[in-house]
C-alpha cells in the first residue's frame, strides 16, 4: 500500500518577481508529486504562475511595502495566523524562504514540536541587509531563532559558512542550488564562432546599486571596440543611468530595456551576458543565460558566480585583469577596466564565444529542476 502524501506548506512574503520567488515556483511544479502543497504568502503579490494542485493561502491584505517597524506588528499578526493555520490543518513539513518568514518559522518552532520546521536563506547574511540596524536585528534574532529550527539549507556555501561563522547558526545546513528548467530554444554556439563589427552584449536584473550596471556602461565607454548593450530590468536607478548613457554619449550603444516578459528572446538574439554586481546569493540571471548558451562574463562576488563558472575553485585576479574560468570569464568587483579586456577578448576572439557556449549549456544541464528537487525532496525527508 502506497504512503499517502504528507502535508507541506511553503511560506515567502510574496510571488513576486523576486529570485527566491522563481525557484519556489520551480520547486512547486514538483512538490505537488510528492506532498499536499499549500502555498502560505504573507502578502498577496503573484508574479509567478502556480500549479492548480497547490493551496494558496494569503495572511496579509496589506501592501508589501511598508516601513520596517509596520513591518514588525504585521509580523506578530502574521505568525499567530500561520501557527493557527499549520495547527489545523495538521501540516507535517513547514518549509520558509527568505528572512523574514524563516524568523517566522523559527517561532513556530519554538510553540509547536509536532511540525518540522526548514528555512531557506537565499542571500549572503553580511552583505544583505538594508540598513545597520537590520544587520543588528539579523545578529540579535537569528542565533536565537533559527536555531530553533530542524534544518537549513541555502544556495551557496559561502552563505552557510556565513550564518556559520557571523551569526551562530548551529543547525544542520546544506546547499541546494537554485533549479531551472532548460529552455527549448538555445544558441547554437558555432553561430557565435565569427568576426563581428559589433558585439551585443546583454545584462539583467533589478537596477539597482548591488548589481552595479554603470561598471558595465563605463567598460564600454573605455573600449574602442563596437558593443550594443541591453540592460533589461527595472527599478530606482532607471533615471540615473538613463542619465550616465546620454551624458556619456552613447545612445546608440547601450539601451534600457526595463522590465520584460520574453527575456530569452532578447538573450538569444545576443553574443555574451554580463553579470557586474557586487554580492548575489545564487545569480539566476547568469545561470539563465548559460542555459540559453551564451559565453558569460561575471565578478568573483560572493556567492554564486565562482561556483557556477569554476566548480568553486578559489582564484586569484590582478587588478584590470580576468580570469578564464572552467565556465566563463570572472573579472574582480567593481573593474570596468577588467571588464572592458574580458569583453575585448570575446570580441576579438570568436573561437573563445564557440568555446564557452558550449561550456555554458553543459553547466547549466547540472541545475534541472527534477536534479535539483530530488536533492531538496531527500533533505526534507532525511
Amino acid at each position: 500500500m502506497l504512503n499517502p502524501k504528507q502535508n507541506l506548506s511553503i511560506l515567502s512574503i510574496t510571488l513576486g518577481r523576486g529570485g527566491a520567488e522563481k525557484v519556489i515556483s520551480l520547486l512547486l511544479k514538483e512538490l505537488i508529486n510528492d506532498y499536499h502543497v499549500t502555498l502560505v504568502l504573507l502578502y498577496n503579490e503573484i508574479h509567478f504562475q502556480i500549479p492548480k494542485e497547490v493551496n494558496v493561502v494569503i495572511l496579509n491584505n496589506k501592501e508589501s511595502a511598508q516601513p520596517f517597524y509596520l513591518k514588525i506588528f504585521d509580523g506578530i499578526r502574521v505568525f499567530i495566523k500561520y501557527s493557527a493555520f499549520l495547527r489545523k490543518n495538521n501540516i507535517n513539513y513547514s518549509v520558509s524562504f527568505l528572512a523574514f518568514p524563516n524568523l517566522i518559522n523559527g517561532m513556530v518552532a519554538i510553540f509547536n514540536k509536532k511540525v518540522k520546521t526548514i528555512i531557506s536563506e537565499r542571500g549572503f547574511p553580511s552583505d544583505n541587509t538594508t540598513s545597520k540596524l537590520s544587520l543588528y536585528i539579523s545578529k540579535v534574532f537569528y542565533p536565537i531563532i533559527y536555531n530553533r529550527c530542524n534544518k537549513l539549507f541555502s544556495n551557496s556555501v559561502y552563505i552557510n559558512e556565513d550564518l556559520k561563522d557571523n551569526f551562530g547558526i548551529k543547525i544542520p545546513m546544506d546547499v541546494i542550488y537554485n533549479p531551472i528548467e532548460l529552455p527549448n530554444d538555445t544558441i547554437e554556439p558555432s553561430k557565435l564562432n565569427f568576426k563581428t563589427h559589433i558585439l551585443k552584449v546583454i545584462t539583467a536584473g533589478t537596477l539597482n546599486t548591488r548589481k552595479n550596471q554603470i561598471m558595465i556602461i563605463k567598460a564600454i565607454e573605455s573600449s574602442n571596440k563596437k558593443y550594443e548593450l541591453s540592460i533589461l530590468g527595472g527599478g530606482h536607478l532607471d533615471g540615473f543611468l538613463n542619465h550616465e548613457v546620454k551624458n556619456r554619449h552613447l545612445q546608440d550603444q547601450i539601451f534600457l530595456k526595463g522590465s520584460v516578459k520574453n527575456v530569452n528572446e532578447f538573450l538569444l538574439e545576443s553574443n555574451c551576458f554580463v553579470l557586474s554586481s557586487f554580492t548575489e546569493g545564487f545569480p539566476n540571471a547568469l545561470l539563465e543565460a548559460m542555459a540559453i548558451g551564451l559565453p558569460c562574463i561575471s565578478t568573483n562576488c560572493l556567492s554564486g558566480p565562482l561556483e557556477l563558472l569554476n566548480d568553486n575553485q578559489p582564484i586569484i585576479i590582478k587588478k584590470g585583469m580576468f580570469f578564464k574560468a572552467q565556465y566563463g570569464i570572472l573579472i574582480n568587483n567593481d573593474d570596468h577596466i577588467a571588464l572592458k579586456e574580458a569583453l575585448d577578448f570575446f570580441h576579438t576572439h570568436p573561437e573563445e564565444r564557440e568555446k564557452y557556449s558550449k561550456l555554458s549549456l553543459e553547466r547549466s544541464r547540472k541545475y534541472q529542476l527534477k536534479s535539483v528537487y530530488k536533492e531538496l525532496n531527500q533533505f526534507i525527508k532525511n
